[in-house]
């Protein structure tokens, strides 16, 4: 028993026996400078080191992009590229579906499930019914009344224009106009060039009525507004609104970038539709 508390005496006094670290000059033998230290010491500086070492070689893998170099971690352009990817896939089924309903109607035809007698049977079906025509002849009082309609409604696209000028548009980005809206070759639309993450706004109140991917356009979000009119934006980058949700004008729904196939660079494609007609932004926007 005495010999176990000698042992232990003895090791305690190895760990805390002081010892001096000189430094001197190999020339002069000046001391530089000199330190005690005991083997506990030694201990605990060592320990406390590695734990500090593996604390910041830890933090450094995990909030750096040096962890995309170590197997079995993706890098973030990866995975954004595996998002769209995902996108491209569900469009390419939605076209997908739609050319198998159009094969499927027009099966019958193609393969000669219906014959030509059969579609000429169908036409001379319509062709029996018998037309009353002296309904068609309208009476002294009908004719009367479409004179008074007909006079009151003799400039609808005049009444239709001050009945819209009660609401205000505001420029959904301010930018450099590239293309203007031109119906004969089909472009709905104005272009404006900006800096990819500039913040687009909406043009006046509303609600969001889509907001998802496509392949052509990329990120398409379309809001509907009171008197008729639709505003859309192709091409962002983030879209910041889902839909349903009700947004207010000037308020920032979405950030340009340059996504979709047919896409030039960063930009906003944006559209103006009225009643189901597309017109001109530059009538109603001042992209100044």
């Amino acid at each position: 028993m005495a010999k176990i508390k000698s042992d232990k005496s003895k090791f305690k006094q190895k760990l805390t026996d002081k010892y001096r670290l000189v430094v001197l000059n190999d020339d002069t033998f000046e001391e530089r400078f000199s330190f005690k230290l005991s083997r506990l010491n030694v201990f605990v500086l060592g320990g406390v080191f590695s734990v500090l070492l593996v604390t910041l070689t830890t933090f450094f893998i995990a909030y750096t992009p040096v962890k995309e170099y170590i197997p079995g971690y993706s890098s973030s352009k990866l995975k954004k590229k595996a998002t769209q990817l995902v996108y491209e896939a569900d469009s390419l089924k939605l076209k997908l579906a739609v050319l198998e309903n159009y094969t499927k109607a027009i099966r019958s035809v193609m393969t000669g499930e219906i014959t030509a007698e059969k579609i000429d049977s169908l036409k001379s079906e319509t062709t029996k019914m018998v037309i009353d025509e002296s309904k068609l002849y309208a009476t002294k009082e009908d004719s009367l009344f479409r004179e008074k309609v007909e006079r009151r409604d003799r400039f609808p696209i005049v009444l239709n224009n001050k009945n819209n000028t009660n609401i205000v548009f505001f420029a959904p980005i301010s930018g450099t106009l590239t293309q203007k809206f031109n119906a004969n070759n089909k472009h709905f639309a104005v272009d404006i060039v900006a800096k990819t993450g500039t913040p687009v706004k909406a043009v006046t109140d509303g609600t969001v009525i889509f907001a998802e991917w496509t392949s052509e356009t990329g990120y398409v979000l379309i809001i509907k507004h009171p008197k008729g009119f639709v505003s859309i934006y192709k091409h962002n980058g983030v879209l910041l609104k889902e839909q349903g949700d009700l947004v207010k004008s000037g308020e920032v729904i979405a950030n340009v970038g340059a996504t979709g196939e047919l896409t030039t660079g960063p930009h906003l494609h944006f559209e103006l539709w009225s009643e189901g007609y597309a017109v001109n932004p530059l009538n109603y926007i001042d992209f100044k």
